[in-house]
C-alpha cells in the first residue's frame, strides 16, 4: 500500500511541484491551502508524513506543528519553507518538525530525505 504524504502550502504552484515530486516518487498526496485546512484533513486520512511550509495565512506552519502534535507524537514533519534563519528552525524543531527543507528544493533530493523519513 502507498504512503500518503499531506503537503500544506499556501503557493498553488508550491503544492503542485510538491505533488509532482510525490507522484514520481510512488507516494500518494493530500494537499491542503494552510494549518487549518491541513489540520482537518490530517485528522480525516491516515498520514504518513507531513510537509508543511511556515509561513501561510490562518495558521502558520509552527502553530499547525503544534497541533498536528497534539494529535500525534510519531508522524513524520518535514518543513518546507524559504526560512532558513538558525533561530526559526530551532523554533521548528522545538514545536516538533523532523526536518527543515529549504525552498527552491532538488527534488531527487527532496525525495531522498522523504523516503528516509518513511521507511
Amino acid at each position: 500500500m502507498n504512503k500518503t504524504i499531506l503537503a500544506v502550502d499556501d503557493s498553488n504552484t508550491m503544492r503542485d511541484l510538491v505533488k509532482q515530486v510525490l507522484d514520481i516518487g510512488g507516494y500518494d498526496s493530500v494537499l491542503a491551502v494552510d494549518g487549518k485546512d491541513g489540520l482537518e484533513k490530517f485528522r480525516n486520512v491516515n498520514i504518513s508524513l507531513v510537509i508543511t511550509d511556515i509561513n501561510m495565512p490562518v495558521m502558520d506552519g509552527l502553530t499547525f506543528i503544534e497541533e498536528i502534535r497534539k494529535l500525534n507524537k510519531d508522524v513524520p514533519i518535514l518543513t518546507l519553507t524559504t526560512e532558513s534563519e538558525t533561530d526559526m528552525i530551532e523554533k521548528g524543531h522545538k514545536v516538533g518538525a523532523n526536518g527543515w527543507v529549504v525552498k527552491p528544493f532538488r527534488p531527487a533530493q527532496f525525495l531522498d530525505i522523504i523516503k528516509q523519513i518513511t521507511e
